[in-house]
């Protein structure tokens, strides 16, 4: 029975041996793509071990040959034999000097920094010289660099180190607490000055690690900023942070710039997987990242604004007044421009014709200065001389400007009284003080029309005419 059974299940049927066997087919692997995806979750993104070699490597080779040559670098840089042997005056120079320098640099090119660096450093050469200024000083050092609340937290900080006696800070949370420094700076001092191996991220370096690793989320959002810290940090060098964080600022500033990036000439070009995917699809460029971001629409501002010179005696309207003094007006303390001086100015609600502007004018005059033309003050000469568009990050501002001669009774009065003031909120100067001031780039703008206009309206008339259009003084405002 078992042979039967054995028998029976080795047996093929005669209508399967008919049947023709079909070759086997055999499947074969496709080549590997060579397509990068996108990174859109920048959370799970993180630099290998060896990537994080090779680019620190790079990196730091090709700052070592083509760094350019600063004059914050001169004094920060030192080599590794140095640093125990470095009295601790050395070593807090260097991080003040880094301080202002990375200060300056904040929206703002660094061709335009050197001059202004140059100039601070050989007025206040250390954090003590620097803590003994005054605003008014350091505002005028400052003028003409734009964002002046930055000189104005440089100034406190540097009060705020010397009173508390311990020294320039070393580490990052210490750095943190003093006034104006924030986390982008702070990295920046203790990495470059201190060798703390910490990260620093600005613009540049966010372009270059977002171009690296194709991330294609908004860097603006909380999450993209948190992990860029985070993938900064895991490149930093630990034998050189500093010069590792100056060198990516470095190749985002010189080579892997926004629109033009030289990838040729990138030493990191091979760990570039936007270079990659722009290479294999003709749709993706390099300056596709980081994503673009829509900047928000600036502000609309309209202002009129009135340079008042001011003369001891009456005088004909285009003679010359050697004598005269201008009224310049600080700015509010917080704000934009705070505790700044500028002409006389009112804002408008818009657009304003010549008469609106000058009663808005005449108010502010009246009730800031006491300047009243039907009883304290007579109008030798106003006029419109024109329209200057002044762009600020977020505002744009449109100034009517206007140019007003005074002969203000009991003028000598009323100076005796203003110079004897100690809370001064507005003031007298002379033009040789005006032109020394720490004044911003469109106060000068604006007094620089009003000297064009002189010498246009001088020089357009002959000599007798000037002397008959200057012969008469309006006593009305308007």
């Amino acid at each position: 029975m078992d042979d039967i059974i054995g028998n029976t299940q080795n047996t093929v049927a005669p209508s399967d041996q008919s049947k023709k066997k079909r070759p086997r087919r055999v499947v074969r692997p496709k080549p590997k793509s060579t397509q990068v995806e996108k990174s859109d979750d920048i959370e799970d993104i993180n630099f290998t071990k060896d990537e994080t070699l090779e680019i620190r490597a790079s990196l730091l080779k090709w700052y070592d040959e083509n760094q350019r040559d600063l004059p914050w670098r001169r004094i920060s840089s030192k080599g590794e034999d140095e640093e125990d042997n470095e009295d601790t005056e050395e070593s807090e120079k260097r991080a003040y000097a880094v301080w202002v320098s990375e200060v300056m640099l904040q929206q703002t090119r660094v061709q335009t920094v050197i001059d202004y660096f140059n100039k601070w450093m050989t007025k206040w050469p250390t954090l003590s010289h620097l803590a003994q200024a005054s605003l008014e000083e350091v505002n005028e050092m400052w003028a003409g660099l734009g964002y002046y609340r930055r000189a104005r937290f440089l100034l406190e900080g540097a009060k705020m180190i010397v009173e508390e006696g311990g020294g320039f800070p070393k580490a990052v949370p210490a750095l943190r607490k003093v006034k104006g420094i924030g986390e982008y700076t702070a990295g920046a001092i203790a990495s470059i000055a201190f060798k703390e191996v910490v990260p620093v991220v600005d613009g540049n370096v966010v372009r270059v690690i977002a171009r690296l690793k194709a991330v294609s989320t908004n860097p603006k959002e909380a999450v993209a900023v948190k992990n860029t810290w985070k993938l900064a940090g895991q490149l930093v060098d630990l034998c050189r942070p500093g010069d590792f964080n100056q060198a990516l600022m470095e190749l985002g500033a010189t080579v892997c710039t926004p629109s033009s990036p030289s990838c040729n000439e990138c030493p990191i070009s091979t760990k570039c997987h936007a270079l990659l995917l722009s290479r294999c699809h003709d749709s993706v460029q390099v300056t596709d990242y980081p994503m673009k971001i829509v900047k928000a629409k600036q502000r609309s501002d309209f202002a009129a604004v009135t340079v008042v010179e001011v003369l001891e005696g009456p005088r004909m309207k285009d003679e010359a007044h050697p004598n005269s003094k201008f009224i310049l007006v600080k700015r509010a303390d917080k704000g934009l421009l705070a505790g700044l001086w500028e002409f006389p100015s009112v804002l408008l609600d818009g657009e304003a014709d010549s008469v609106t502007r000058r009663d808005a004018i005449d108010h502010y005059l009246k009730s800031a200065f006491d300047l009243d033309p039907t009883k304290s003050c007579d109008i030798i000469s106003r006029e419109d001389v024109g329209e200057y568009v002044h762009v600020f990050t977020h505002i744009r501002l449109k100034m009517y400007v206007e140019w007003m001669v005074l002969h203000v009774k009991g003028f000598k009065k009323l100076w005796n009284k203003k110079q004897g003031e100690d809370d001064i909120n507005w003031k007298f100067v002379d033009r040789q003080t005006l032109s020394c001031m720490g004044l911003t780039s469109g106060v000068r703008k604006v007094y620089g029309m009003i000297e064009n206009y002189k010498q246009r309206t001088s020089s357009s008339l002959p000599a007798r005419a000037r002397s008959r259009k200057g012969s008469g003084k309006s006593k009305n405002w308007k």
